[in-house]
């Protein structure tokens, strides 16, 4: 299949320090993206067998000019179940996977010689799949807060066979407890601006209040080549609540929060 790409989000953080690695290939092309609090960077290969470097579950080797190191994983962290629920077994433009939530670190990367200690820092892992990004969609990533706790939500424009919709995906991990809101679970989404979310689902509300920092470029897929440009900030400053009939389960912040918008205002 010519329109096709796969990639993973390997993201690690500590200390306000952040950084994203995305291995992918599409049909002819594989390439490595990384993006720090400051920068961006793309390596384009042949294939995905890059001499010298490893992505999988149990942890990261990079062997890159200008980036190397490597970082070991534990106690990590999957979802119940599979986040695209009964959407799965659906031909889907983009097709989404989280593989951990929440995971330890031990190890460190060396980028452009400044060395960044990871060791005690918190993970995430997620991942994309198909033929292209959608054409409007809101993501947003943490786990950098002063409490155990890792967020996701994504909100996206969804083509479906001859129909389309805004489509939602959400987990919120506190204290070793998912509450997942998700369009197959009957989300409705009453507020969805760059600034500001708002998922209601049964007894639960999941509010974000957003302040957007500085965003790097990144390539992103469509129509299974890698010719869309799209920007991710590591330092958007997030404030994440969470409500059960309507009592607040829990409040946390960071500065550390990760962000991509397109196509909403």
């Amino acid at each position: 299949m010519s329109e096709y790409f796969e990639g993973t989000y390997y993201k690690h953080q500590k200390n306000g320090q952040t950084v994203c690695l995305i291995p992918g290939r599409t049909k002819n092309a594989a390439f490595i993206q990384v993006i720090t609090n400051d920068n961006s960077y793309q390596y384009n290969f042949k294939s995905m067998d890059v001499t010298g470097c490893y992505f999988g579950r149990n942890g990261i080797v990079v062997n890159l000019p200008s980036i190397k190191g490597s970082i070991s994983y534990s106690n990590i962290t999957p979802l119940k179940y599979d986040i695209m629920g009964p959407f799965k077994l659906f031909p889907m433009e983009c097709r989404h996977k989280i593989v951990s939530m929440h995971h330890k670190l031990n190890g460190s990367l060396i980028i452009h010689k400044k060395q960044l200690d990871f060791t005690g820092g918190t993970g995430y892992i997620e991942g994309d799949s198909g033929r292209s990004f959608p054409k409007k969609y809101i993501w947003l990533q943490c786990n950098d807060f002063s409490e155990k706790c890792s967020i996701m939500i994504s909100i996206a424009h969804i083509p479906f066979y001859i129909t389309k919709f805004m489509g939602c995906i959400a987990v919120a991990y506190f204290k070793e407890k998912e509450y997942r809101f998700a369009t197959y679970l009957g989300v409705k989404i009453v507020t969805v601006t760059k600034n500001k979310l708002t998922l209601t689902q049964g007894k639960y509300t999941l509010e974000a209040d957003l302040t957007h920092d500085y965003s790097h470029p990144l390539a992103s897929p469509k129509n299974g080549k890698m010719d869309r440009t799209i920007y991710e900030s590591n330092t958007s400053k997030s404030k994440i609540r969470l409500f059960e009939n309507n009592k607040l389960l829990f409040e946390v912040s960071s500065n550390n929060t990760s962000f991509e918008c397109e196509g909403i205002n």
